[in-house]
C-alpha cells in the first residue's frame, strides 16, 4: 500500500489504477515531458504475494516496442527483479524503462514505427481511428507443419479442451480455450478442433501460445501466434512463462464489435488466459 500510494504521487496523472481489488495499475512512460517522442505503458497486476514472494505480473504496451526491443527491455525488468529479490520493484523497473527511452531518444533511431496490423491503434499513437483492416487469411495452424510433419501417421489423442468464462467490453468479447498437451501434434489437433467452431473461426484473432516441457532435454518447446494482433502472442506466452505452466495450449479469441480498445484489449486478453489457467 505504500508503495502504490507513493508511486501515485511521485508519477501524478501517468499513473492510473485499472482495479484496486485485483491491485492492476498502469503507468504511462515518457522519454522526456515537454515533447515525448517514445512512450511505453507498463501494466502490472500484483499477486498475492508480491513483493516477498512473487513477481509482478507485467505487460509492455508500445505500437513500436517488438522483437529484440521488447525482449531487451524485458530481460532488464526481470534481472532487476532478481537482484531485488523480496523489494518493492515498481519504482525501478519504471525508470529503467525511462532510462532506456532516454537513450532511444538521444540515439539515432529514427521515429517510432507506429504500424499495426490489428485493426486498432494504440491510444497512445494519438489517433482513435479505424485502419483499412482484413483479417489475416493465412491458416493459423499451418505454422505447425513442419514440426509435425514426422509424425502425420501417428494418431494423436485428442486432449480435453476447456472453454472460459467470456469478457465483453465495448461490444468486443473475449473468451479463452485451454488443452492440456505434450506434442506439437497435439497442438495442431486442438485447433483443428477449435476451428471447426464457426464461431471460434470467425473470430477476428485467435491469439494462443503453448508451452511443452521435454524431460529427455529439460528445455521447454514453447512457440505463439498473434493472429494478428501484433505481440499479443508474445504478451501470452511471456504471462504463462511468468506463472510457470507447462504441457498447456492457451487460446484466446477476440470478436471486435466496432468500438477501439487500445491498450484496455491485451489487458482482457491477459485476463481470460489467467482466469482459465487458474480455474
Amino acid at each position: 500500500i505504500d508503495e502504490i500510494e507513493a508511486l501515485s504521487s511521485i508519477y501524478g496523472e501517468d499513473w492510473c489504477v485499472v482495479d484496486e481489488d485485483e491491485k492492476i495499475y498502469c503507468i504511462k512512460i515518457n522519454d522526456c515531458l515537454d515533447q515525448p517522442k517514445w512512450t511505453v505503458c507498463l501494466q502490472v497486476i500484483l499477486p498475492p504475494g508480491y513483493p516477498t514472494a512473487e513477481p509482478p505480473i507485467y505487460q509492455l504496451n508500445a505500437p513500436w516496442l517488438r522483437g529484440q526491443d521488447y525482449m531487451e527491455l524485458a530481460n532488464s525488468l526481470e534481472e532487476i527483479y532478481v537482484q531485488n529479490l523480496g523489494e518493492s520493484i515498481l519504482y525501478l523497473w519504471v525508470e529503467k524503462i525511462r532510462e532506456v527511452l532516454v537513450e532511444k531518444a538521444q540515439s539515432s533511431d529514427p521515429e517510432p514505427d507506429i504500424k499495426k496490423t490489428s485493426e486498432e491503434v494504440d491510444e497512445d499513437d494519438g489517433g482513435d481511428f479505424l485502419l483499412d483492416y482484413q483479417p489475416i487469411q493465412e491458416d493459423p495452424i499451418k505454422m505447425l507443419n513442419y514440426i509435425t510433419s514426422e509424425s502425420q501417421d501417428v494418431d494423436e489423442e485428442l486432449p480435453p479442451i476447456h472453454h472460459g468464462n467470456p469478457i465483453t467490453d465495448r461490444r468486443s468479447t473475449f473468451q479463452a480455450h485451454l488443452a492440456p498437451v505434450v506434442t506439437p501434434r497435439q497442438v495442431k489437433r486442438v485447433l483443428e478442433k477449435l476451428y471447426e467452431n464457426k464461431k471460434i473461426a470467425s473470430a477476428t484473432h485467435n491469439i494462443y501460445a503453448y508451452r511443452i516441457y521435454c524431460e529427455g532435454k529439460q528445455t521447454f518447446l514453447q512457440d505463439c501466434e498473434d493472429d494478428g494482433e501484433t505481440a499479443a502472442g508474445g504478451r501470452l506466452l511471456h504471462l504463462m512463462q511468468i506463472l510457470n505452466v507447462q504441457n498447456v495450449l492457451v487460446v484466446v479469441s477476440r470478436w471486435y464489435g466496432g468500438i477501439l480498445l487500445g491498450p484496455d484489449r491485451f489487458k482482457h486478453i491477459n485476463n481470460c488466459a489467467r482466469n482459465i489457467l487458474v480455474e
